[in-house]
């Protein structure tokens, strides 16, 4: 009787909790496809559902370029990172070097600096480079924040896999590089799903970046920056634009966690795990 008491609370509680989180995404779609351009007062469930919100939105802010920056930009801090990641995390978890707890340390340090103490210097090294409004001037410090989180991922995970496994590669003839591509790699593979998912969820959010270093260029905008810009813009006064726009910033995420949900959950287990 005591269990079953403490499941119904337990499930009561979680029911409880996961309306509390969802209830602003509610309001937003809500808001979104509401005909009326005067913003309800709390809850409101419209008579009619319109999608004139969203071709606002889309027509007005741009939307359309600002998702193929994003994408530029995500993809290429995701791919370069991963593969930059899991090639150190490699040598750092398997192979034999010189310095490696020196090194792992200095990977370690790139996670505690505080990420608003380089927004000036990478702004004037790209001033310098000539690279301001160019995606290479978000796309390359993204990738350098992402590859010391994934470095000190990547290097857990393979530090933890059975020594044997490599032992029995390398007596099929197979080198450092063949180990890991060919038998590591996919091994790896819930570590690096995981880690690209939380590299896209982590870039396609990034706003701060792209306010200093894209800002003189609206057709590098990402579409974190063109959401700020389309809600704080003086001809813009619909609550129901800005909500469809929200939303559609937002799809991308929502999609990328769904399809990898499984994957994402597995690698955290995974991680948490020694062989």
């Amino acid at each position: 009787m005591e269990s079953k008491r403490s499941v119904i609370i337990t499930h009561g509680l979680l029911i409880v909790a996961s309306l509390i989180a969802v209830y602003p995404l509610i309001s937003i779609v809500l808001l979104a496809v509401n005909p009326s351009a005067a913003a309800p007062q709390g809850f409101y469930i419209p008579s009619a559902i319109s999608f004139t919100n969203f071709e606002n939105a889309w027509t007005r802010g741009d939307f359309a370029q600002a998702l193929i920056s994003s994408f530029i930009v995500t993809a290429s801090v995701v791919v370069l990172s991963v593969v930059l990641s899991t090639l150190a995390g490699y040598a750092l978890g398997v192979l034999r070097m010189p310095l490696r707890s020196v090194i792992l340390g200095l990977f370690v340090l790139g996670l505690v600096v505080p990420y608003e103490a380089t927004v000036v210097p990478i702004y004037q090294t790209m001033k310098q480079i000539g690279l301001l409004g160019n995606y290479a001037a978000v796309i390359l410090p993204c990738t350098a924040f992402s590859v010391a989180l994934g470095t000190v991922w990547m290097r857990g995970y393979f530090a933890n896999l059975p020594s044997s496994v490599r032992e029995a590669g390398a007596i099929d003839g197979a080198n450092k590089m063949q180990i890991l591509v060919w038998i590591l790699a996919p091994m790896a593979s819930p570590a690096i799903g995981t880690l690209a998912t939380l590299l896209f969820l982590y870039t396609w959010n990034e706003f701060l970046l792209s306010l200093v270093l894209l800002a003189a260029n609206p057709a590098a905008h990402t579409t974190p920056l063109a959401l700020s810009f389309f809600a704080g813009s003086a001809y813009n006064t619909s609550p129901g634009d800005i909500a469809a726009a929200a939303l559609m910033v937002a799809a991308p995420v929502l999609i990328a966690y769904i399809v990898a949900q499984r994957k994402f959950v597995s690698g955290l287990l995974g991680g948490a795990v020694k062989e």
